[in-house]
């Protein structure tokens, strides 16, 4: 490749250049193994091609209603420099560790969390870190926390397609991503990039989860379109991908994430995206 700038760690080509020097055939692996004693049975990414598109929330519920059913349920918060996990799970307490790594704080509702705001002396300094340190960090999360024997883990990325994204895709064993989008014009180009960056990466996308969908009237039960006519259906037919759930624009969701209670939302708007998660072939975990 003529444009190739022999750094393959910044790169999802399966070309010459990245073949292992072990095999002609199989392409360098940048996974990350976990740290001794973690198991981690499925990694779903939920991923955005912007900003303040609503990843955090359908984070929370997923992790949330895979608690409800029995399943031990963890959230990495990979989006170092915007974490809103903690807040809205309600845990304010500090992360501790021992010699064998970081211990991850657990919500009322069971679901093991890390943060960077869980490390923080105040939650509210803000991350001023050039991206190859916050890579780092989401390495360590990965493979320096103590994951005890779960079942389902959600990674909140952080938005768009750079340095972390990257780190994300090509450091952690993701068995899937779901995609999350607004219903506004800019739709289309959003989820674009999410899914073209996903197809680099190998990664399977499980679906498209569209927020912000529309408002419910509480008298007579209308839904009202704040944004105009939602176009998810024919952008997610165009890249042959799933509607996994259309989450409305509801004072009750703000209030619970506010008061740090996620857990307690009953959650009746991403059924299919549970299915989707449950279905996922899991892979090899190390």
């Amino acid at each position: 490749m003529s444009d190739c700038s022999h750094n393959c760690s910044s790169c999802g080509s399966e070309c010459a250049e990245r073949k292992s020097p072990q095999s002609n055939k199989t392409p360098q692996s940048f996974i990350e193994k976990l740290g001794e004693g973690s198991s981690v049975k499925k990694v779903i990414g939920i991923v955005s091609g912007k900003g303040g598109v609503g990843k955090s929330l359908v984070t929370g519920l997923l992790a949330s209603e895979f608690a409800k059913k029995g399943a031990h349920t963890a959230v990495l918060d990979a989006d170092i420099t915007g974490p809103s996990i903690p807040k809205m799970f309600g845990t304010d307490e500090r992360a501790t560790g021992s010699e064998k790594g970081l211990i991850p704080v657990r919500s009322k509702g069971g679901v093991d969390i890390m943060s960077i705001n869980l490390l923080l002396e105040n939650p509210s300094d803000p991350v001023i870190w050039r991206g190859p340190v916050i890579a780092g960090v989401v390495k360590q999360f990965w493979n320096e926390v103590i994951w005890n024997d779960v079942d389902y883990m959600f990674v909140d990325m952080p938005p768009g397609t750079g340095d972390v994204p990257l780190t994300v895709f090509q450091s952690i064993p993701l068995d899937g991503v779901i995609i999350v989008t607004s219903p506004q014009d800019l739709v289309s180009m959003i989820v674009g990039k999410a899914v073209g960056m996903a197809n680099m990466m190998n990664i399977p996308i499980l679906g498209i989860v569209e927020n912000m969908s529309y408002a419910q009237c509480p008298d007579c039960g209308k839904k009202l379109y704040l944004y105009g006519e939602s176009h998810i259906d024919e952008v997610a037919a165009g890249y042959g991908l799933k509607v996994l759930g259309r989450l409305p624009i509801d004072p009750a969701i703000s209030s619970a994430c506010d008061r740090g209670d996620v857990e307690s939302i009953d959650d009746k708007w991403l059924a299919d995206a549970v299915l989707a998660v449950e279905n996922a072939p899991a892979s090899k975990k190390e």
